[in-house]
């Protein structure tokens, strides 16, 4: 199963961040899927690949060109696009499941990105799991319900994803969903 994780490649993050990308990528490569992410060798995402990488799974980072300069070496596979639009059309292409770790703007542009293509064509609908430590994106998901009930969402649940509070939520959610 290709899982695409989403998070940050900020540097230094609390412990407690840089735990939860590796517990998740243990989880990954223990059981043998396939890690894509962002090809950054740096933050949560360089944790995650590094940690998916010695555990055996595959790897595979999705990187536009004006990052080359970062791409992760534990990747077994390259993906090059041109801009970041291309990297998450090609992100959300690959993925069977999709995981949204702690990150910035990036981060979130690429969660609503992906499920504005599931809210659109409802044949690609696949799992998002949205890893809210902290509650940091509590405010986004209340928009996104406030949003389910106005006529705006054209009478669909517009915040299908599945949120989590915790890591061990997480991965028995991935259990249930890679059963």
């Amino acid at each position: 199963m290709r899982i695409v994780v989403y998070c940050s490649s900020r540097e230094r993050l609390d412990k407690k961040y840089q735990q939860l990308a590796r517990l998740l990528g243990t989880w990954i490569g223990q059981n043998g899927h396939t890690l894509v992410y962002g090809g950054s060798n740096a933050g949560l995402m360089h944790i995650t690949s590094a940690t998916v990488h010695k555990m055996g799974g595959h790897v595979v980072g999705v990187i536009p060109e004006i990052f080359k300069h970062r791409i992760d070496p534990v990747c077994d596979e390259v993906i090059h696009t041109r801009d970041l639009s291309e990297r998450k059309q090609y992100m959300i292409e690959l993925g069977d499941i999709f995981i949204v770790l702690i990150g910035g703007i990036g981060t979130l542009d690429e969660w609503i990105s992906t499920l504005t293509v599931m809210c659109i064509d409802k044949k690609a609908t696949r799992p998002i799991i949205v890893a809210n430590l902290d509650g940091i994106f509590d405010s986004i998901i209340n928009q996104l319900e406030i949003l389910d009930d106005t006529p705006f969402a054209r009478n669909q649940q517009v915040c299908q994803s599945i949120i989590v509070k915790d890591v061990t939520e997480l991965l028995q959610t991935l259990e249930t969903l890679t059963l």
